[in-house]
């Protein structure tokens, strides 16, 4: 097979992407490419850009915390072509509200966080009074 400049190896896709050989090598097992991974010479692996858009895809999904069942099944729908829209989107349509439920879960978290941080800082303050000054800042940089 015949390499085209656009053709791509396991280290290069591995750089560009942020994953592992290995864990190319497992999203490969796993059926998470939309085509099957080529080979050239040798039996080495080639990927192509339209690879590397797919992993980026699957990796902003999984970083979001969508099971690797669920983009599986999402590139079962891809990969089988039009037709199937309604269930590609009831499915991004639930993973959608478990996101939204994550933010809400995180907000509340930082909102005590934020808290926390804002009562730290007054008792900080408070030690820092009038009868115990901070050390006074470099002079150079309050006269710029």
């Amino acid at each position: 097979m015949p390499q085209t400049p656009s053709d791509l190896t396991i280290g290069q896709v591995a750089e560009r992407t942020g994953l592992s050989v290995h864990a190319l090598r497992f999203y490969e097992r796993e059926g998470i490419f939309v085509s099957p991974v080529r080979r050239g010479t040798g039996g080495r692996r080639v990927y192509s850009e339209d690879d590397v858009d797919w992993l980026t895809v699957c990796i902003i999904l999984r970083a979001s915390g969508m099971p690797l069942p669920a983009i599986r099944r999402y590139t079962e729908l891809v990969r089988e072509g039009a037709g199937n829209e309604e269930e590609r989107l009831a499915l991004m349509r639930r993973h959608q509200e478990r996101v939204t439920a994550q933010i809400a879960d995180l907000t509340r978290c930082l909102d005590l966080i934020n808290h926390k941080v804002g009562v730290y800082e007054d008792v900080l303050a408070e030690r820092t009074g009038p009868c115990h000054r901070a050390p006074a800042a470099d002079p150079a940089a309050t006269t710029a």
